[in-house]
């Protein structure tokens, strides 16, 4: 019987903590376990690279907002079309913190991955990031405890270990690169977004990745105000695009009033998911673009982006 999403839906709300512990230990084994190639995904270390074909829908930033997710899929109708095996499904990271909902959120794309794990794809932001980077303030703690009772540290334990199997990065070759934050800076090959966690802390890759910002007024580089990453100019885009052979940068991370924004002459698109408290954007937004149409500016992807 096809699982449908009101069903998986009433599961996240319903599930207790050995359910959700469950359901986290066997995600994370499903995601430690992928290497190579697996249906269209070719992995290494905690990067997959896509051939231009097929059709993705990019989910960004959550933060615990469930009602945008569900919205997102009901109004996209992706799950109908995960028949199709060229359907891609990516989500940049930032799931939980912040919302009321994290748990659930956590609970609804674990299942999208288990039920589609040849083309769920869960990268890793900097609200799952390792523990001397992570966001602050950190209130996934506390909402666990809230939703699980005595057994919430065993359900926080899991999770954090699921943060260490996520995906730093994927490249749609010669048409994207996908990061949460933004590039590292010192990257000079595909190793280094593949391995970066392995990297860290000695290099800085992971945490640029993770955690830096675009911005116009900046000729290069600069330490970012959030206390970890970079403020990058365009110059640093222009340089990691051709170094890996893409057009467009297509990232999360940074809220945005319209659900996204187009930044370094169209170079970076910058995509933000959920509406509300905290953030106080009017709008979220998600894409959803096939993936072999030749893009060189992202200000031909405003077509394929879907504001609520």
């Amino acid at each position: 019987m096809q699982v449908t999403l009101s069903q998986i839906v009433k599961e996240a709300f319903e599930i207790d903590a050995e359910g959700f512990i469950q359901i986290v230990e066997h995600a994370t084994n499903v995601l430690r376990n992928e290497n190579g190639i697996i249906g269209n995904f070719n992995i290494m270390g905690r990067l997959i690279r896509l051939k231009p074909s097929g059709e993705a829908l990019i989910i960004s930033d959550l933060h615990g907002d469930v009602k945008s997710l569900i919205g997102i899929l009901e109004k996209s109708g992706f799950l109908r079309r995960m028949s199709q095996k060229d359907a891609i499904l990516i989500f940049l990271g930032d799931y939980g913190d912040r919302g009321d909902n994290s748990a659930e959120v956590y609970y609804t794309v674990l299942k999208l991955k288990l039920l589609f794990p040849e083309q769920v794809i869960l990268m890793r932001g900097n609200h799952e990031g390792p523990e001397d980077l992570m966001a602050s303030p950190h209130d996934l703690p506390y909402q666990f405890q809230t939703r699980f009772g005595e057994k919430w540290g065993e359900a926080y334990d899991r999770i954090q270990e699921l943060f260490n199997s996520l995906y730093n990065a994927v490249l749609v070759e010669e048409r994207y690169l996908i990061i949460h934050g933004g590039p590292p800076l010192k990257a000079n090959t595909v190793e280094d977004l593949a391995y970066a966690h392995i990297k860290h802390p000695k290099e800085s890759f992971l945490e640029d990745m993770l955690w830096s910002d675009p911005n116009e007024r900046v000729a290069y580089a600069v330490v970012s105000p959030r206390g970890a990453g970079k403020l990058f100019g365009q110059k640093v885009t222009d340089e990691v695009l051709k170094k890996f052979g893409v057009q467009v940068l297509i990232r999360g991370h940074e809220p945005c009033e319209e659900g996204f924004k187009i930044s370094h002459r169209g170079k970076v698109l910058t995509l933000f998911s959920r509406k509300g408290s905290p953030y106080f954007n009017s709008s979220g937004a998600y894409l959803d673009v096939r993936l072999a149409e030749r893009i060189e500016n992202a200000e031909q992807l405003k077509p394929y982006v879907h504001k609520f």
